[in-house]
């Protein structure tokens, strides 16, 4: 699978989603890819942050719009972002695999305690990321313009983002009353 897949999905999903993000925070060992993702957002300013749990602990008076989140996701490092979120933040995890219900539904339902919407989507690897929202839905409130104007992409597109979203039926049965939509 080609490198750019990855951090492209991470980063502009849930930025042409949020209506006026400013602040992104990404929770990871190796930022540097996401990094490189959310600049191509030129008309929009940023805060990157590359940190780890104590960073994030550290974080007093810091509020995001977006938190890319590749650490693991227990409650003490979900409780943690939610506290820095502002109240229409996004949230995009990393998670076991969907095939792994068990470690994957008690994640929803500790999202579910902090967010409205909770839909994995998929990153175009093979692998899914799980996408939390206060306030937007992740394919009724995508921005088009804005996805269709990010320049040098190599996989995310507008009809990408949608397209990803989708889950088949084992997986939708699997889920029910899990997945916040």
């Amino acid at each position: 699978m080609k490198a750019f897949v990855y951090p492209e999905m991470m980063v502009h999903v849930p930025l042409c989603v949020n209506k006026d993000p400013k602040n992104v925070l990404i929770v990871s060992e190796n930022a540097e890819l996401l990094a490189e993702e959310i600049q191509k957002h030129d008309a929009i300013g940023f805060e990157i942050i590359g940190c780890d749990l104590d960073l994030l602990r550290a974080l007093k008076d810091a509020t995001y719009d977006v938190v890319i989140n590749e650490m693991s996701g227990d409650a003490v490092v979900l409780a943690h972002i939610n506290r820095v979120l502002k109240e229409d933040g996004q949230l995009v995890t990393t998670h076991p695999s969907l095939d792994q219900f068990d470690k994957n539904s008690a994640l929803m339902q500790i999202l579910g305690n902090y967010f409205k919407v909770i839909m994995p989507y998929n990153l175009g690897t093979g692998e899914t990321a799980i996408l939390a929202s206060k306030a937007y839905h992740p394919t009724a409130d995508i921005i088009l313009q804005r996805a269709d104007m990010i320049d040098n992409l190599e996989y995310y597109n507008c009809d990408i983002h949608p397209a990803s979203f989708a889950m088949p039926n084992y997986i939708k049965k699997q889920y029910l009353g899990i997945i916040k939509n």
